[in-house]
């Protein structure tokens, strides 16, 4: 009814819908990272860059060469971890909602 009059929902946030999805995306990793059983030599690196990831997210638009370099060190520290693939495969598509590197 409301889009008739020309008015958009309400939906209680002016947050960026990528930042968002990028927020949601982290978090669920991190859970995964943090409840995974085995340790691995680079489990450090990829949880400082998912607290980088996630400091980013909430403070708005992120720069988007920083991200895609966090996602590079993330999935090369947690690459080899088949139970983490699919919410590395999140964060992936999270970050690739800010479109590509400059140069592509």
């Amino acid at each position: 009814m409301l889009r008739s009059l020309g008015q958009r929902p309400v939906t209680g946030s002016d947050e960026d819908p990528r930042v968002a999805e990028l927020k949601s995306a982290v978090s669920r990793l991190r859970r995964e990272l943090a409840t995974h059983p085995a340790e691995f030599p680079d489990r450090v690196i990829a949880e400082d860059e998912l607290a980088a990831l996630a400091a980013m997210a909430v403070s708005g638009i992120p720069e988007v060469p920083r991200l895609r370099r966090s996602l590079l060190l993330i999935a090369g520290s947690i690459g080899s971890v088949s139970a983490l693939a699919k919410g590395l495969a999140e964060v992936r598509s999270a970050v690739e909602l800010f479109g590509e590197p400059p140069g592509r």
